[in-house]
This record gives C-alpha cells, sequence and structure tokens, in this order.
C-alpha cells in the first residue's frame, strides 16, 4: 500500500531550512499506481514558479534499477537534480523545476517505476530551490532510521538471455550476466545500502566496456549493480578441469553421471531424469531412497512431455520467479519411476541463471535438479565445501568463483482449489516483507523446530527469511543464527527485544529464545498456524482448523489435528480429533504400523487386528513389543494429529510402513487416494473432554471393515481423506454457528493435501461461513514464524 504524505505550501519564515508546503496532492492507498487527485483548492500559488521537492521513497528500491529510472525520468522532463541510496534501504530524490514538471514527476514516480520494484511510501516537500544544474547519482548515503530491503533473485530476464545466446554479442555465452531488471539480490547482498562495494560483486572490478555500460544512461544497465562480462565478471570452472566446463558437465550427464553445480543459491546435484539406474545411484549416495527430487526442463513444451499443466502452473513456471512447482504426472511420463517413487505428481522448474540455459544448449532431456545437501543439512555455498563435502557423491562438479552471501534454497508451490500455494517460501521471495499493520515495536520470530524459517518485523514490514531447515543439529542452528544475523543487516533492523518462538520447551530454537531474552514470547504451535491465517488476511477472529503431524500442547500432549476458537492473541482449544496413543514415541512416527496399535490401543482384538493390517520391520517379536508397552502404557504419549491418523491408514493400506522422508506416509496415501474415490461412509463427532471430536478409532474400525470386504484400496484410501475433512468441518461449522463466528480458517502441514483441503473449503462454504487459509506464508511450519509475530505483535501491544 502506498502512502504519500501530506505537501505543504511555503509559508513565511526564516531562512535556513526548508519551507513547509500545504496539501496539493495526495495519492489513493489502494494502488501503487493510482493517479495522483487533484487538489480541491481553486488556485495554487506555486503555479509557474520554479521548487524544489525532497522526496524520500521507501519499499523494495535498492537493486531493482530506481536511481537510473529516476535520472531518466527527471532528465525527460528537464528537471535538475540528485538521487541517492540512503544506508535503510530508502532512496532520497531531490528535484528541481517548474512546478508543473515537479508535480509531473511525482505522479509518474509510481505510474512508471521498474518492474521490480514495490512503493511503499513516499514522502515529499517543497524547498526553495538550490540552483541546481543536471541530474545526478549521487554515492549512496551510509546509515538510516527506517527500515526497507533489496529485493528476491530472479531469474535471467529475455532481453539478457538473449545477449547470452546472441554471438555478436560481447556477453555470448556468458553464464553470469544480468541487468537492473534481473539476476541475484538477496543471495549476493553483505548489508545495506545496494551498492557494488556491500555485495559479493565487490570481487569483480568492472572492466572499461562494462565501466561505459555501467555509466550510460540510455542502457538497462545504467548503475546494475551486478553488470559483468567474460573479462571482468565471475568464472566458471570444473573439476576435474576442462576447456569448457559447460559442454563438459552436460557431456557427464548424457553419460549417466552426477554433476555438482554451483548456482545462485547454493549447490545443486544434477543427472539425466529419465535414467532409472542414475537416479537410484543418486539417492543412495545422498542417503535418500524415496525422497522425491526436483526437475528442471528446458521448457513448457519439455515439461508437457511428462506432466499435466494447467494456464496457472504455465505462467508461474515461466515468471521471473521460477520456483519449482508440484504438477500431476502424465501416466505415460518417459521420467524415471524413482523420481518422485509412488507417488503421483513431481516438483519442476525451468531454468532461472544464464548457466542453466547454456546447460540446456547441450541437453535435450529433463534433469534432476535437486539441492545438493546431506538429509537435513544446509545448502552447501562455498567452493572447499562442496568438493569436501560431495566427493563420493558428484562425479564433476561446476563451479564458479562468485561468493554466495546468504545460501537460498528454490522456492517451491502447488496449485490448491486454483489458488497459488507455498509449499516453501525461499528464492525469488525471500526477504520480500509481508505489509500488515500490526502497531507493535520490532519483533523476532524464530519459528519452529523443522521447515524453519526466521521472521522481523519493524515499521509495518514483516520480513520472512529463506527456507532454514530442520533446525535439529548444531549445522543448521548455526545457519540460523547467520539467516538472523544477514537479515537484521539487509533490512536495517537491530535485533528486537521481543523475541517470539514456539511453546515446547524441548526446541534448539526455543533455546536460542531463552538466551536472547529473559522473557521470549511463547506461542503455541497451532495457534501460531491460525495466526499466520489472521495475519495474512487482517482479521481478529475465526474458528481455526489446525492439522499437521506434530506441535506441543499446552496440556504437554501432541497436538495435531485441532478445532480451535482463535484471535491474534489468545486461543482456546474446542474441538479436534479424538485421542490416540504413540507407542514408542518418535518411532511411531518413523514406522506408521505402530499408529494403527496407538489407534486399537484398548480393542480387545488388538492382537489380531495387527497380524492381519500391520507389518513390523522384526516382525511377530516387536508387535507384541508394541502390545505390552500399550499394556503398561510405557512411553505411550497421547496424541490427536491428524498427520500420525493419516500415517496410520497409510500402513493399514500397504502405501507406506517406513517414514525415510518428512510427510512421507500421508503422501503416498493421498497418492494412492488419488485414483481412487471416496465410499459412503458418515464421519462419527462424540464428545471427548467437553471437545467435540472426531472419533478416530471408530472411523478406523470403519475402513478395517471396507478393506476385509474387498473394496479398493485406492477407495478406502481417498474415503479416509473424505471422512477426516468433512468431520473437522462439521466440528468447526457446529462451532462457529453456536459462537456465532462467521469465519473459518484453515492452516498446518495437512492442508496441502488438495483432497482434505478442498472438502474443508467446500463444506465451510457450502455452509455460509467465510473461508480463509494461507496464500502468502506456507500452510506448514514454513509460515509458523509469520503466526508467532502476529501473536507476539497482538500480546505486546
Amino acid at each position: 500500500m502506498l502512502k504519500l504524505t501530506s505537501l505543504r505550501r511555503p509559508s513565511r519564515q526564516p531562512a535556513g531550512g526548508p519551507t513547509p508546503i500545504q496539501p496539493v496532492h495526495n495519492l489513493p492507498r489502494t494502488s501503487c499506481h493510482s493517479a495522483i487527485v487533484k487538489p480541491k483548492t481553486p488556485t495554487d500559488p506555486l503555479k509557474g514558479r520554479h521548487v524544489r521537492a525532497e522526496i524520500l521513497v521507501r519499499g523494495i528500491v535498492q537493486g531493482v534499477g530506481f536511481r537510473p529510472f529516476v535520472h531518466r525520468l527527471a532528465s525527460k522532463l528537464n528537471l535538475s537534480g540528485t538521487v541517492r541510496n540512503l544506508g535503510d534501504a530508502g532512496v532520497e530524490i531531490a528535484v528541481e523545476g517548474p512546478k508543473r514538471d515537479v508535480d509531473k514527476f511525482v505522479k509518474l514516480l509510481p505510474e512508471e517505476k521498474p518492474p521490480l520494484s514495490e512503493i511503499h511510501s513516499l514522502e515529499v516537500r517543497y524547498a526553495e530551490p538550490k540552483n541546481l544544474r543536471g541530474f545526478k547519482i549521487l554515492e549512496s548515503k551510509e546509515g538510516g532510521t527506517g527500515s526497507g530491503t533489496i529485493p528476491p533473485d530472479t531469474a535471467i530476464c529475455d532481453e539478457c538471455l538473449a545477449d547470452v545466446l546472441n554471438s555478436q554479442s560481447r556477453y555470448y555465452g556468458y553464464w553470469a550476466t544480468s541487468c537492473v531488471n534481473c539476476g541475484p539480490r538477496f543471495t549476493i547482498m553483505k548489508r545495506l545500502p545496494y551498492d557494488r562495494r556491500n555485495t559479493t560483486m565487490a570481487d569483480f572490478p568492472m572492466c572499461e566496456k562494462c565501466t561505459k555500460e555501467y555509466d550510460d544512461i540510455g542502457s538497462r544497465r545504467h548503475h546494475a549493480q551486478t553488470i559483468a562480462c567474460p573479462k571482468c565478471g565471475p568464472r566458471l570452472f570444473s573439476h576435474p578441469p576442462s576447456g569448457d566446463p559447460i559442454r563438459a558437465a552436460a557431456q557427464v550427464i548424457k553419460n549417466g553421471g552426477i554433476v555438482a553445480i554451483k548456482g545462485i543459491g547454493g549447490a545443486h546435484l544434477a543427472c539425466d531424469a529419465r535414467d532409472d539406474e542414475v537416479v537410484t545411484k543418486l539417492k543412495r549416495r545422498l542417503g535418500r531412497p524415496y525422497k522425491p527430487l526436483a526437475v528442471m526442463a528446458k521448457d513448457i513444451k519439455m515439461v508437457e512431455e511428462f506432466a499435466i499443466l494447467g494456464e496457472s502452473e504455465k505462467k508461474l513456471l515461466k515468471s521471473l520467479r521460477r520456483p519449482i512447482v508440484v504438477v500431476d504426472q502424465r501416466q505415460d511420463s518417459p521420467l524415471s519411476p524413482e523420481i518422485a517413487h509412488e507417488l503421483h505428481n513431481v516438483g519442476v522448474m525451468l531454468p532461472y541463471s544464464g548457466l542453466h540455459f547454456l546447460l540446456f544448449q547441450y541437453l535435450d532431456f529433463p534433469v534432476v535438479m535437486t539441492s545438493a545437501n546431506m538429509p537435513g543439512k544446509p545448502i552447501l555455498v562455498n567452493n572447499e565445501e562442496i568438493l569436501s563435502k560431495l566427493r563420493g557423491i558428484a562425479d564433476f562438479f561446476l563451479l564458479h568463483n562468485r561468493k554466495i552471501a546468504a545460501r537460498c534454497d528454490d522456492s517451491v508451490v502447488r496449485f490448491s482449489g486454483g489458488a497459488r500455494r507455498f509449499l516453501r517460501r525461499s528464492r525469488s521471495w525471500a526477504p520480500s516483507p509481508i505489509r500488515m499493520d500490526l502497531k507493535s515495536e520490532p519483533i523476532l520470530a524464530l519459528g519452529a523446530e523443522f521447515d524453519n524459517t526466521v521472521a522481523i518485523f519493524s515499521e509495518g514490514n514483516c520480513y520472512i527469511s529463506q527456507h532454514i531447515g530442520d533446525v535439529d543439529d548444531l549445522e543448521t542452528l548455526n545457519f540460523l543464527r547467520e539467516a538472523i544475523e544477514h537479515l537484521t543487516r539487509i533490512t536495517n533492523v537491530e535485533t528486537p527485544d521481543t523475541i517470539a518462538c514456539d511453546l515446547h520447551p524441548g526446541f534448539l530454537t526455543t533455546r536460542l529464545a531463552e538466551e536472547m531474552s529473559e522473557a521470549p514470547v511463547r506461542v503455541q504451535h497451532h495457534h501460531a498456524h491460525i495466526a499466520s491465517v489472521l495475519g495474512e488476511t487482517q482479521i481478529d477472529e475465526a474458528i481455526g482448523i489446525a492439522i499437521d503431524g506434530i506441535g506441543y500442547g499446552e496440556d504437554g500432549t501432541i497436538w495435531g489435528g485441532e478445532v480451535l476458537l482463535a484471535t491474534r492473541s489468545n486461543f482456546e482449544r474446542i474441538g479436534g480429533l479424538s485421542e490416540m496413543l504413540m507407542p514408542g514415541g518418535d518411532l511411531a512416527t518413523r514406522y506408521p504400523a505402530r499408529m494403527i496399535a496407538g489407534i486399537f490401543h484398548d480393542d480387545d482384538d488388538l492382537h489380531e487386528i495387527l497380524l492381519q493390517h500391520a507389518r513390523f520391520p522384526r516382525g511377530l517379536r516387536e508387535q507384541e513389543v508394541v502390545e505390552q508397552q500399550l499394556k503398561s502404557r510405557i512411553n505411550t504419549p497421547v496424541t490427536t494429529s491428524a498427520g500420525r491418523f493419516l500415517d496410520a491408514i497409510s500402513a493399514m493400506l500397504g502405501a507406506c510402513y517406513e517414514r525415510t522422508y518428512e510427510g512421507e506416509p500421508a503422501m503416498k496415501l493421498e497418492s494412492l487416494a488419488f485414483r481412487g474415490k471416496p465410499l459412503d461412509v458418515e464421519p462419527e463427532i462424540t464428545v471427548e473432554k467437553n471437545r467435540r471430536v472426531l472419533d478416530v478409532k471408530s472411523l478406523a474400525r470403519r475402513l478395517l471393515e471396507l478393506k476385509e470386504s474387498g473394496e479398493k484400496r485406492e477407495d478406502i484410501a481417498a474415503t479416509a481423506q473424505d471422512c477426516l475433512a468433512r468431520g473437522l468441518a462439521r466440528i468447526a461449522i457446529e462451532e462457529a454457528v453456536d459462537r456465532r463466528i462467521e469465519v473459518v480458517a484453515l492452516s498446518g502441514g495437512v492442508a496441502y493435501n488438495d483432497a482434505i483441503g478442498s472438502r474443508i473449503r467446500e463444506e465451510i462454504k457450502k455452509s455460509g461461513l467465510k473461508f480463509i487459509t494461507n496464500e502468502l506464508v506456507p500452510c506448514g511450519d514454513g509460515g509458523i514464524s509469520f503466526g508467532q509475530t502476529v501473536v507476539a505483535a497482538a500480546r505486546t501491544a
């Protein structure tokens, strides 16, 4: 939202300072692109006079070609003046000339701004002219009192790509070609203001030709801080050495090898996505035997050979953001089935750097392009680590000598119900702020333990970090600390006094919060999920459906299938799933057959149910141990997790007996259900501890009966998802009606399941209630830091 402060006409006062000016223009608050409203006053005493306008612009206005744009606009209007970056990510402009031309300049600033820029506020005041001559881009000014940020990284633009592929261009074949409209920003930025000296491009002084183009007001590389060419810019090299590193890398891929590629925000591992042998070899070497891998294709035509695309998916794939988009696979897909083992969908992206496009000059098939890191570890960024830690995994290394200031994984999105949903918000979005009026002092939120992000709120902006990962070891905790320090530097925000964290006392993020603050704001996990939706939609109260795998509850049990009455500051647990047991604690997460036992723990037929419908790694001996655990109630924590219920059904139907990556059993159940249709089963709602709950034992019993009667596994899987969705929706609707609440919010990792999310949305809308869910941040734990920020702001306001 754009805010233009009042402009004041000059009054008589002693010399020595700017003269205030009465209001003449105001921008409507609904759009950055709206025209300035004409003054209502019949006459303007300044009309025809030469004036000086001093303008402060805040938002994403550094690293987007804003200063060159200002220079061109002022020159076109024959205005004199200056422009410079400020240390708080703002831009300071002074223009002098006839009043009508200065007014036109102010009007055109938001209307014709560069495509990557965002103007959040525009402050203008008039002063006495200083008789400036010409227009200059001044050296940036350090310091500043406001907060702001640079833009995220973007894909190479069409114009730069044309240069790379044009044999007559001096950029021909150069992998790091960029301009003011494209290329890396976040991943090369060390500190504000955005000048080459404050980026990792400082290591590459411009050659004579680049300097000339940098100074050329008519060039799209005018003041482009990333400008570089083969003569002066970052260089590619390979290990083992080769004359043409890109061609050599492509040949290794063609020959069935694995290549480590250092990219914009970290390293990837690439191989032929059609080759079962090399894909299996890559997964084995990485220790990810079943985890799905992302695929990169040359263009949309190649993607359509193995995936089904809607117009929304096509548009996003081709956009400058270039995320990984999860799409349904074709039945005759040429991809190796090991790419997305037993899943119906696959993550795909198009090339987004010059390096990628040059690689595909030699390849006519899709390639695996997966983050180069061991399970649970941060993506690798420096050459020494890439060479040492990927030795024995990669057969060839394609590297460059530009340092990465901030490691950054690819973003992952999926379309559900016609809307884009983030599975991971990272490259091309981080650190772009979410604008919100929280009326709060600065806040730092440390997020959840898994799929972690952190968030910083200051002056109406909530800056969310790149994807950090699972903060369950020292290496990732150190990455978390690095991300906080980097985010504060590039937003000009000092580490806030208010620190928010999860309620779980054992999380490393909680311990970090306790180090940073004597009284951190502790936010219950599922409240944070629902608060993230309230924050996005600017709604104060809703009935919330929070469904995921695990979250520490206020009663010390493991929550995960909750219906909450939630405000931004507080919540009440009013419904959800009935209680289950987790025999063996975390072992029940890894081996979902244990959750079958946990659901039927008090059933007289438990032994027979497990014999017929469960499979344990060590067979009958382990089954008997589990039964004894349940009988004695040793290490059998209570849970209401929707994720654990779905895991149990996945094991019962033979879809997954061991979880080797986050969400695997439920994802395989979803893919099984994708090929089926729900059967006529009605979810049973009961009362447990004064809460309306969906009776999961009753539902599981009915699903067992369907299996024993010979119904198709696919249909039973679809029935399980459908009943879970309808049962939770019914509880939410009944509670909303009873409490006269008009809004129902949905969040949590299980909401990624398209069938479950769509069915809940359908039921809520059919009831006449308003349905809201996450669109700006992930439904999963990547959105927790944002939700914690919303709660902390409400509690400390």
